[in-house]
Order: structure tokens, then C-alpha cells, then sequence
């Protein structure tokens, strides 16, 4: 019963930020990134985010490394919110860039939990350009469960 009480309190102060941008999360990189929070729910959380000059590479896009935290970060976070007692760690991502953004464009994140067994978390994190109605990224992470 505690694991639920402990995922429904995560939940909700995510929720609280629906609609508003997230500043006092757990994650300093999620801090710094300034993701508005869409929506969450168990095992799911949906962000925009406005990419700003120090997320882009010499081109003026979005840079690779960005992209991968921000899939990284929320993939965490949906771990996070999920209330579970043990900690848990990247073991690996699986990244797929299909096209660029721009800075001052508005990007989506969502993720979505594929499997999740007692060990590893298998995630999904879906990277969208609304403007264009155009998938950027795509990326699988395998969570571990370090205890």
C-alpha cells in the first residue's frame, strides 16, 4: 500500500505543473531544460519544450546530445513517478533522429513504458515538432533496478 500512496504523491505534485513550466524538479537537468508539463499520468508524461540557443549545435538546431537528455530525463522522471522503492538507472539508450528543430521552435516529449518487469524498465520516448506535425526523435531506454 505504500508504494501506491508514495506513486499517487509523485504523481500529483507532476500534475500540479500541468500547464506550467517545471523548475523544482528532482533533476537539476530537468531544471535547466524548462519543460512545460502537458500531462502525466501513471507511466506516461507528456512535455513541451522551447529550444533555446545553448541546446543547438554550429547549425542552429537542436543539438543530438540535447535530444537524448531531454529523452533521458523524462524517461527517469516517468520511472520516478511511477513510486517505487528502489532506485533506477539508465542501462542503455537506443536513439533514432529523423529531423531537425530549430531554435525557438516548440518540441513534445512523451513517453510511454513498454515492459516493465522486477529489474529493468524497458521505455519509449517519442520527440515531436507540432509545427510541422513531424516526429524528430525517437528513443528506447532500458531502466535498472539498483536497489
Amino acid at each position: 500500500m505504500e508504494k501506491q500512496s508514495e506513486a499517487q504523491q509523485r504523481l500529483l505534485i507532476f500534475q500540479s505543473f500541468t500547464g506550467k513550466e517545471i523548475g523544482q524538479s528532482p533533476s537539476h537537468f530537468m531544471n535547466w531544460l524548462k519543460p512545460t508539463l502537458i500531462s502525466a499520468e501513471r507511466g506516461s508524461l507528456h512535455c513541451s519544450y522551447v529550444v533555446r540557443k545553448e541546446m543547438t549545435n554550429p547549425y542552429g538546431i537542436l543539438h543530438g546530445g540535447i535530444t537524448a537528455g531531454i529523452i533521458d530525463d523524462l524517461i527517469g522522471a516517468t520511472v520516478y513517478i511511477l513510486g517505487l522503492n528502489d532506485r533506477y538507472t539508465t542501462v542503455n539508450n537506443n536513439i533514432d533522429y529523423f529531423a531537425p528543430a530549430n531554435e525557438g521552435d516548440t518540441i513534445t516529449a512523451k513517453t510511454a513504458i513498454v515492459k516493465q518487469g522486477r529489474a529493468i524498465i524497458n521505455l519509449q520516448c517519442e520527440i515531436f515538432l507540432p509545427s510541422k506535425n513531424r516526429l524528430i526523435a525517437k528513443g528506447y531506454s532500458n531502466m535498472l533496478n539498483i536497489g
